[in-house]
């Protein structure tokens, strides 16, 4: 039914709006994914949003413990509307269900913080499987059970006399050079026909008017 829907809705969007989609779509991964845990500057979360969509980055997981992600729109600039959001905020302590979902999904965790036992970015691994990488503020920097549950650190090497850079530049150089390195690598890192279905449907809800119409007038002919 959902092939037949899709097929439904395309016919009110133009041939070159589809074909945009069908070429984002063959670009996008979840072979890497973003974790965002409890970041308090919402211009931050907006913004790495932002470099996930134009990195190809499908999925973004927003760990909210004590602070509330709202949509910067000034920052975001439309790209919240094309990736996955998902949000943590049902407890006081969001972490611990958003990790071991992932661990569950197949992710390994890999904290962006500087660790005793660290790999610099260059020297990271992809062959490993599936990444989730997590994300934190300078202050006061990732959850102790995010440092607990993790199953590697990851660090940008950096030369100067300042020893940290902002979320949103760390989560840019991070996706820009994994992302490079997994489109020039053997991995199986496409999405399946079944989740470019699936996010094809929400693309194609979010270009048409009215479109809850659309598809009551398509469940009746259906239905018929």
């Amino acid at each position: 039914m959902e092939s037949k829907l899709i097929q439904f809705l395309s016919g009110f969007v133009t041939a070159e709006r589809l074909s945009l989609f069908d070429k984002i779509l063959s670009l996008r991964t979840n072979y890497l994914t973003v974790v965002l845990e409890d970041i308090y500057q919402t211009q931050n979360t907006s913004a790495v949003v932002r470099t996930a969509d134009c990195f190809g980055i499908q999925n973004v997981h927003v760990i909210e413990n004590r602070n509330t992600f709202q949509v910067n729109p000034d920052v975001v600039r439309g790209a919240s509307n094309w990736i996955t959001l998902n949000r943590y905020n049902e407890s006081e302590m969001n972490t611990t269900w958003a990790l071991r979902k992932l661990r569950q999904d197949g992710y390994r965790i890999v904290l962006a913080s500087p660790h005793d036992h660290d790999v610099d970015l260059e020297s990271f691994d992809l062959t490993k499987g599936k990444t989730a990488i997590v994300f934190g503020c300078e202050r006061p920097g990732l959850s102790e059970f995010a440092n607990r549950e993790a199953d590697e650190f990851m660090k940008i090497p950096m030369v100067g006399f300042t020893e940290s850079l902002n979320v949103s530049v760390s989560a840019a150089i991070t996706l820009h050079h994994l992302t490079l390195q997994l489109r020039n690598s053997d991995l199986d890192w496409h999405l399946t026909n079944q989740e470019k279905q699936r996010i094809l449907l929400d693309w194609l809800r979010i270009s048409i008017k009215r479109v809850d119409l659309l598809e009551e007038k398509f469940q009746e002919l259906n239905n018929t």
